[in-house]
């Protein structure tokens, strides 16, 4: 699919030289999407600093099936580094986009969650969803903490291996109406 790429430069005069460096940057773009269909880079020079430069404004928008993805940075002083800035942050979310599309985002995994079976001193046992019993210290329950829980209280857990079986190092209530005396 042919790519398009259109330049605006706006409160300044836009150079070969700018314009060779833009259209290469976005070149490289495609590299990262294939399926990128168009590119617009617009260029803006301070109004107020025309004679000393800075700060530039560099803007993107890329255009890809179904979508645009919009890059706007800023840099004061140094038009090369507002170019580079520009295009990194670009390539940056378009590999974003590109890993969405191809679901090789990572997705964290729901912590296990159970049910308090019972409770006892300083320690109790969750029943989890697979009909295990894990330990858990009175030391694992984060707020509201221990004392809150009841027998029967959803709960989600981290499990790991303890020296007599699986328990949970964090536990937390699913609900804060499982809590007694929670409203």
């Amino acid at each position: 699919m042919q790519r398009e790429l259109k330049i605006t430069a706006r409160d300044f005069v836009l150079t070969p030289a700018i314009e060779s460096v833009v259209r290469a940057k976005a070149g490289w773009l495609a590299n990262y999407y294939p399926r990128l269909t168009g590119c617009e880079v617009v260029l803006e020079g301070a109004v107020e600093h025309h004679r000393r430069g800075g700060p530039f404004k560099v803007r993107i928008i890329m255009t890809v099936p179904g979508s645009r993805l919009i890059v706007n940075r800023r840099s004061a002083e140094d038009f090369p580094l507002a170019i580079r800035d520009a295009f990194d942050a670009a390539r940056r979310r378009i590999e974003d986009y590109s890993h969405r599309r191809r679901g090789a985002v990572k997705l964290h995994e729901a912590p296990p969650q159970g049910r308090i079976a019972s409770l006892f001193g300083d320690y109790g046992f969750i029943r989890s969803g697979d009909g295990r019993d894990i330990y858990f210290h009175r030391n694992s329950v984060v707020e509201p903490g221990f004392d809150r829980l009841q027998t029967g209280a959803e709960v989600r857990f981290v499990e790991e291996d303890g020296e007599q079986g699986p328990q949970a190092s964090t536990v937390h209530i699913a609900h804060a109406r499982n809590a007694a005396g929670a409203r």
